[in-house]
């Protein structure tokens, strides 16, 4: 895949049955961390025992300068390498336990595109992995800016 500007387009795409037009949501962000998979199979079962929507949705970041350099290829071909796995992931979960999946690529700031996923899909609750990076002591995790933000229940699971 080329480094141009339609390969940091958004992708959604539909797993599992149809949801009923009522159904209540919950979305959860991922980002193929140990946590992230934490929150993502913590949602899962939530949705499924409450017979919610699941909306999964992965934020992968870039800068503007990668992509004026060699290493945009190698870090395009690895984000859509954990585009697919997550996926495919979503894909087998939606199937095997008859919840409906809808999975979400976005290119952005974590925080703005969740925020942004979560209101216009009008979710009940936002479920995220908690952040293991030192640096959001001090900036603040995309937890915590989700919690502040204050539209929706936040669930941060460890």
């Amino acid at each position: 895949m080329s480094g141009s500007a339609a390969a940091f387009g958004s992708t959604v795409e539909h797993f599992g049955p149809r949801p009923e037009p009522s159904a209540r949501a919950i979305l959860v962000g991922v980002d193929g961390s140990d946590t992230a998979m934490r929150a993502a199979a913590f949602a899962v079962g939530l949705a499924r025992r409450q017979g919610y929507r699941l909306i999964v949705a992965f934020v992968a970041t870039h800068s503007a300068l990668a992509a004026m350099g060699p290493a945009v290829a190698a870090a395009q071909e690895a984000v859509e390498e954990l585009d697919s796995e997550l996926r495919s992931t979503a894909r087998r979960a939606a199937e095997e336990l008859d919840i409906p999946i809808m999975f979400l690529k976005a290119y952005g700031d974590p925080f703005t595109r969740l925020r942004d996923a979560a209101d216009q899909c009008q979710v009940d609750t936002v479920v995220v992995g908690a952040s293991m990076s030192a640096g959001h002591r001090f900036a603040g995790s995309v937890a915590t800016k989700l919690i502040r933000a204050g539209h929706w229940p936040v669930l941060v699971v460890p």
